[in-house]
């Protein structure tokens, strides 16, 4: 008999095959996430989970599934999981770097270059049959990101496959992060460490790419904003929370920042209604790592880090390696 297995939501099929062949699956083929009492009951008799940012594995949930061995998650961040209670159950925790930084840099790229040209709102001019003549002094005029500065609030795997590509727009980089990288890593992505304070006073562009947690919750609320240059843009391919997005709001209403580019919000999908009403911002729905290929490897990685578990081997990225008794 296989063991037991939920995959929380909607992936590619040749991942479902290919657990499948281990695994007595449990699919929920909906591409939405799971109410909290299904989830809860589907999860009584399973040994692991493939789980999604929208499932949360918290100890209520736990405590309704008393054979879990692992749940691997199909993202790099875990914030949808209670950690401290995963691993006082004794279950694995798994997640997925590494697989995406390339493409959720490329979209912190996009969203740099969209906010400073003012492409989105360009594209609506021209849709909406208001262009009339090519204008000189006044006609849609942006900010030069070529030899700017880019700040990076957060210099991991991402943040330094962001840096490495300002090399082509010959910008100067600085970073923050609570500790410096090693004299290696920074001089291979020409940046360099800077004080919170002089990154929010120097960066033109300002990316953020930190993990939420608790601790970096609003950490860009209204003193930061207020600390950019009234010409700087706000990039955030992060989480929704680490920016207090009313604060942003107002920032951008009174112009006192130029610009910002929002993939994560606060309490997403439900994010702040002003955002809609305003000519300064470009809004994604959380796109940062959605490529084809690039989910596809996430959710094959993900079943890698599930099978490994199940099968008793220590899977590839464990989180709570204190649980691990192998």
């Amino acid at each position: 008999m296989k063991p037991k297995i939920l995959v929380c939501r909607a992936v590619f099929p040749e991942v479902i095959e290919h657990l499948a062949a281990q695994f007595d699956v449990d699919y929920n083929d909906r591409d939405a996430p799971l109410p909290p009492a299904e989830l809860a009951a589907r999860l009584a008799d399973k040994v692991g989970a493939l789980t999604l940012l929208s499932d949360r594995i918290d100890a209520a949930t736990l405590a309704a599934a008393p054979a879990l061995k692992a749940v691997c998650n199909v993202a790099v961040g875990h914030n949808n999981f209670d950690l401290a209670a995963i691993t006082a159950a004794g279950v694995m925790a798994t997640n997925t770097p590494g697989v995406l930084n390339d493409t959720t840099a490329d979209t912190a790229w996009a969203l740099i270059l969209a906010s400073a040209r003012r492409i989105v709102g360009a594209d609506k001019w021209v849709r909406a049959g208001q262009w009339q003549g090519w204008k000189f002094h006044d006609d849609w005029l942006g900010t030069d990101v070529h030899h700017a500065t880019l700040g990076i609030l957060g210099m991991g795997r991402i943040g330094q496959a962001v840096a490495r590509r300002a090399a082509g727009f010959e910008m100067r980089v600085i970073y923050h992060n609570r500790h410096p990288l090693p004299a290696a890593d920074e001089q291979a992505c020409k940046a360099n460490w800077v004080s919170k304070e002089e990154l929010l006073r120097e960066a033109d562009f300002l990316v953020l790419l930190l993990p939420y947690s608790p601790a970096v919750h609003h950490i860009v609320g209204a003193a930061e904003l207020a600390a950019m240059k009234p010409t700087a843009h706000l990039i955030n391919v992060a989480r929704g929370g680490i920016v207090d997005d009313g604060a942003l709001i107002d920032a951008l209403q009174g112009r006192r920042i130029a610009g910002a580019a929002m993939d994560v919000f606060e309490n997403e999908p439900a994010l702040d209604p002003r955002f809609l009403g305003l000519d300064n911002v470009v809004l994604t729905p959380h796109i940062g790592s959605s490529t084809r290929a690039t989910r596809l490897a996430m959710a094959r990685l993900a079943a890698d880090n599930l099978i490994a578990a199940l099968q008793g081997r220590r899977p590839p990225n464990l989180l709570n390696p204190e649980v691990w008794r192998g």
